[in-house]
């Protein structure tokens, strides 16, 4: 009991941290390149990513670094960069609130797309999942005369980029360590990063380097509190908690960025979430059940 609720209580310090962590890059996104911001805080991240390998990994950085996809590890990394970069983008342009709405939807497009990608069976329960949740994305978009509004492709674009991390994540871990996905995903993304330096490099106001030594913080504590949240808890216990960042990108859009909630917005949300907690209950279900037969069997 006591592991699940300190579980439980990462969970919460990653959700809180990673909201703070979303209002500074939409703060620091309005003054300068995305691409500057993600590499410099990819840069604390990929530098967090080599001390954890070499304090926890068992056989430090090699053993870290030894892996069985290279390509698609690196990949991912830059995957995740590129994503990062699109969604500071959508945060200045589109609003906190708004873009949470509809990240909100990632889970849904993670199970969509595993079935092509991963080779995953889909049951009725799920599809009917996924197709409510996508009505919810659609009420969120609200199209009107003149089709969806062209600014919302960024924050779609995200949660499209995010999915196809998640199915790449869960191609690697067939053969890699999370010890190693984690390694790659800090390091190569840093290094892929890196090469934009020329082109973006910005000047900093003295003030705004506090603000930005706030987000390589946030974002290298709150990937270690979810990185012990997992440790102690199932992702299926995890993961609809993730689903309070919604609610706290709203809070710290409205008081602190004067961002409007639409009627839209908040239906659309509800569905949204509703159809991702099913569907991250249903794949855990599911899961469980080829287990037992595995166990079963074996």
């Amino acid at each position: 009991m006591d592991s699940k609720r300190t579980g439980y209580i990462f969970t919460l310090l990653a959700i809180v941290i990673f909201a703070v962590q979303d209002g500074i890059s939409k703060h620091l996104g309005g003054l300068y390149p995305p691409a500057f911001i993600t590499m410099v805080r990819f840069w604390a991240f990929g530098a967090f990513a080599v001390l954890m390998a070499a304090s926890r990994s068992r056989g430090g950085l090699r053993a870290a670094a030894a892996t069985k996809r290279p390509i698609l590890q690196i990949g991912r990394g830059a995957l995740l960069a590129v994503q990062i970069i699109v969604v500071i983008n959508s945060f200045t342009m589109v609003g906190l609130a708004h873009s949470q709405a509809i990240f909100a939807s990632t889970p849904l497009l993670v199970a969509l797309l595993s079935v092509p990608l991963l080779g995953e069976k889909v049951g009725w329960r799920r599809w009917s999942a996924i197709l409510f949740g996508l009505c919810g994305v659609i009420i969120i978009l609200d199209p009107g005369a003149d089709g969806i509004d062209p600014i919302l492709i960024v924050p779609l674009a995200g949660s499209v980029l995010f999915a196809f991390y998640v199915i790449a994540t869960r191609l690697v871990s067939h053969d890699d360590s999370a010890s190693t996905s984690f390694f790659y995903t800090g390091v190569a993304g840093a290094a892929v990063l890196s090469f934009t330096a020329p082109f973006y490099w910005t000047s900093l106001e003295p003030v705004d380097w506090i603000w930005m030594a706030l987000l390589c913080a946030t974002g290298i504590s709150s990937h270690y509190f979810l990185i012990r949240a997992y440790d102690l808890l199932d992702a299926a216990a995890v993961q609809p908690l993730t689903y309070l960042q919604l609610v706290l990108a709203a809070l710290i859009g409205t008081t602190l960025f004067d961002e409007q909630l639409t009627l839209n917005m908040l239906v659309g949300s509800l569905i949204v979430v509703g159809a991702g907690i099913f569907t991250i209950w249903r794949e855990s279900v599911v899961a469980r059940r080829k287990a037992g037969t595995t166990d079963a069997s074996s």
